[in-house]
């Protein structure tokens, strides 16, 4: 829902945000989380992104001139899509209506372009939250009053934006894509809450080595907000003064969760980093992007399926032992179950990320499929034709076929197509180098026969 406040601010009727703002009574800043307290007030408080936000790149030259349009912020959770937003809006004081899209519809989006139209001199800026969470009606919706310059969209998505946002909504935006925050980042930020009074936990005393606050901060894996509400809770779980130690933070890693999104960003970028570890023969790599996928709770079997695909396109007739392996895991992955077929996968990815490589299948296919779509189809030799029945027989099919097991190894000089084609060229990695010299043998023989031996009719 879009946020309104009665109280008078510098932004206009609503305010830019109420998080962090020291303008607030005192009693209701202390209700608010940590990381609520703890938002950046001007953009130099901001920590991390210098990718976007060091002094002289666009974004900071946008916000100084105040002649920007409409911004889509592209991140993880906790990396500050709105810190920034609302830093934005205070430093050009402009009129801020949040909007979480998760809760809002149709028709309040629709009152909220109509009070932006009366208000030109506002400057309004909608930010939406989870802009993801629209649909393409509710996109479409915004694209007028974004075109006339009577709202300036913010928006913050964890998602590619190339997948969720429609394409007219995209291409008038400038899209900043954030990065999770380095530790050292958000170490330095836990210390300033640590020792700030007025917003922080500075009234309580309480002091940390600056082991403990990178430790909590690599757990938190680049997420402020994350690691600022563990700080808090860790805090006042403490007597006002006391240190906090390793020993404080065992309980909180006991419970880390790994940032994962099944059928979202994450499950796509990991499963994609797993495929090309296997591939590129790095069994650490493969087991750590297999942890991480089982940790974050995706579907065994899924992960199963991707090792049979890769067993034939990457692996192939280098080892022609892979895909039943690979089979074989995804069967005992359905009738184990976790945490067993956890070992189950183990076995299957360390065998295919070090078995030999070879993509001669992925690749004979799509030189065939690629001689069908560019070259006439070729009928099939007579005497490969079906000789059954009396018409057949009329017809001269089947007629003058050379039968393979009459000739040595079975290479009889047969012409199986009419025009000649080399769809498949072996690789000279593992089982595959035998066959390659297997072909060539095959190859001299054909020669040698081609016109000789018994003919079958």
């Amino acid at each position: 829902m879009a946020r309104h406040d009665d109280q008078p601010s510098l932004f206009g009727e609503e305010p830019a945000s109420t998080a962090g703002d020291a303008t607030l009574p005192a009693a209701v800043r202390k209700n608010q989380p940590l990381a609520a307290r703890m938002r950046p007030r001007c953009l130099a408080e901001i920590s991390g992104q210098e990718h976007i936000l060091k002094p002289g790149n666009l974004l900071p030259q946008l916000i100084t001139t105040n002649r920007f349009g409409s911004l889509l912020f592209y991140g993880p959770p906790g990396c500050g899509k709105t810190s920034i937003a609302e830093v934005i809006a205070r430093e050009t004081k402009s009129r801020f209506v949040r909007v979480n899209a998760v809760m809002s519809n149709v028709a309040e989006l629709r009152e909220i372009l109509s009070a932006a139209r009366r208000k030109p001199d506002a400057g309004t800026i909608l930010f939406i939250d989870e802009l993801h969470r629209f649909n393409k009606s509710q996109q479409d919706l915004l694209l007028p009053d974004v075109e006339e310059g009577n709202v300036r969209l913010i928006g913050a998505t964890t998602h590619n934006p190339g997948f969720y946002v429609n394409p007219p909504l995209l291409s008038r935006s400038h899209l900043f894509r954030l990065e999770p925050l380095p530790t050292a980042a958000v170490a330095g930020v836990l210390r300033a809450a640590l020792l700030d009074v007025e917003r922080g936990l500075g009234e309580r005393g309480h002091t940390a080595e600056d082991k403990v606050l990178t430790d909590l901060a690599v757990l938190c894996d680049g997420d402020l907000r994350r690691a600022l509400n563990a700080l808090e809770v860790i805090a006042l779980s403490l007597p006002e003064k006391a240190p906090i130690t390793a020993g404080e933070l065992e309980l909180f890693a006991r419970e880390r969760r790994i940032r994962y999104d099944a059928d979202e960003d994450e499950h796509y970028d990991t499963i994609s980093a797993f495929i090309k570890s296997c591939r590129g023969s790095d069994p650490d790599a493969a087991m750590y992007w297999l942890a991480k996928m089982l940790a974050g709770g995706e579907d065994p079997r899924f992960i199963a399926r991707r090792l049979v695909i890769l067993a034939s396109e990457d692996v192939g007739l280098a080892d022609p032992q892979a895909l039943p392996l690979a089979v074989a895991a995804h069967h005992a992955c359905d009738f184990i179950g976790l945490p067993e077929a956890e070992l189950t996968l183990a076995h299957a990815t360390l065998y295919i990320a070090t078995a030999p490589k070879s993509n001669s299948a992925t690749l004979a296919l799509a030189e065939a499929h690629r001689a069908l779509k560019e070259q006439p189809v070729q009928p099939v030799p007579i005497t490969m034709r079906d000789k059954g029945g009396q018409a057949s027989k009329r017809m001269g099919h089947g007629k003058g076929y050379r039968y393979a097991h009459d000739y040595p190894e079975n290479i009889s000089g047969e012409a199986y197509l009419e025009k000649p084609l080399q769809l498949y060229t072996p690789k000279t990695a593992g089982w595959e180098a035998k066959i390659a010299e297997r072909l060539a043998r095959w190859q001299g023989l054909r020669a040698k026969v081609v016109g000789s031996g018994p003919v079958k009719s």
